[in-house]
């Protein structure tokens, strides 16, 4: 991995974010030529130059992806392109669908137009579990920016840009993320909302979510989708943990799932799977659209993996327990 990021120049939409500064940390420990950070609040932009102390590889482009020319020019000589950048409050977004599409899907259209005329080598798209089969307008946002990223990677022509596409569920203690809210609820007490006591939900470490972007960027040949294997966990058990380790007796109050709201989530749903491979820590997705094309892609990676069985790969399927829950909150620092 050393050698593959030595010299080169990323760009990370979304890059003020939690996944954004994961991502800067850890390229900080390769010898890159430097690090755009893109994102259009300036005021987590002087939080990432206090956090990293001035980094002179780390450069700060205040901007929005809505926003086409600013782009162009953020992405001049770059090398790399991760696009994390989107509009995520599921709630907020079913009454502000037309915004969320705007920065959703005519952004990553903007980021794609963006690469094309720049000459980047990769691109990776950052989606979610939420866009397989998605049932509300952030999911469906994000399974548009999917496809946007595959199809342009057989519409590109001659451009040597390879597209790909990542897929996960939630970051631990990410922006929004339920577990400091339901930790300053138990501190201090107070009633613990919760939307339906039968919710489930995969997790991933930011270092899981760095590591599978960063496979994807190394031996991604273009047009697949990279899904880790990851476990979930009931929101009930999530709470339980929390109340032990805080010594709190709060209450729990189910106030009824907020719009556009699963219970459980779905990381590959059956169709997928029949153009799915199998490996140790995740799943690749071939492109529906490769069958269709008269030029056959290598994919070097096949030989070291399985094809994958028919299945729907759900949140309320592969549940740990409340001690792995325990465990998994230490090993990354959230109980401390």
């Amino acid at each position: 991995m050393n050698d593959f990021f030595k010299g080169k120049t990323i760009l990370i939409t979304g890059g003020t974010g939690f996944l954004g500064r994961a991502l800067v940390k850890e390229l900080l420990e390769y010898d890159v030529q430097s690090i755009r950070v893109f994102s259009r609040d300036e005021v987590k932009h002087h939080l990432i130059q206090e956090e990293f102390k001035n980094n002179p590889k780390i450069r700060n482009f205040v901007g929005d992806v809505r926003d086409s020319e600013r782009l162009n020019r953020a992405m001049e000589g770059a090398d790399i392109v991760i696009h994390a950048a989107a509009m995520k409050r599921i709630d907020l977004i079913e009454y502000n669908v037309m915004e969320a599409v705007k920065t959703n899907v005519m952004g990553t259209m903007n980021v794609v137009n963006a690469c094309l005329k720049n000459n980047v080598e990769k691109a990776v798209f950052v989606s979610t579990d939420k866009a397989c089969n998605p049932i509300n307008s952030y999911g469906a946002t994000k399974m548009l920016g999917e496809r946007i990223f595959i199809e342009s990677n057989y519409s590109k022509g001659d451009n040597r840009i390879l597209f790909l596409s990542v897929r996960y569920g939630n970051v631990l203690e990410s922006t929004g993320s339920v577990i400091p809210f339901f930790a300053e609820k138990i501190k201090k007490n107070e009633t613990i909302p919760l939307t339906d006591k039968r919710m489930t939900r995969f997790i991933i470490t930011p270092k899981q979510a760095v590591g599978l972007i960063f496979f994807a960027l190394k031996n991604g040949v273009g047009g697949e989708l990279f899904v880790p294997k990851l476990r979930s966990l009931k929101i009930t058990d999530l709470i339980d943990v929390l109340q032990s380790y805080y010594k709190g007796q709060s209450r729990v109050e189910e106030v009824g799932l907020r719009p556009g709201e699963k219970i459980h989530e779905i990381l590959l749903n059956a169709d997928e799977c029949n153009r799915a491979y199998e490996f140790k820590n995740h799943y690749i997705v071939l492109s529906q659209i490769e069958k269709y094309r008269g030029k056959k892609v290598i994919y070097p990676y096949l030989s070291k993996s399985e094809k994958l069985e028919s299945f729907e790969y759900g949140s309320n399927n592969f549940l740990i327990g409340k001690e792995e829950i325990r465990k998994i909150l230490i090993e990354n620092g959230i109980l401390k």
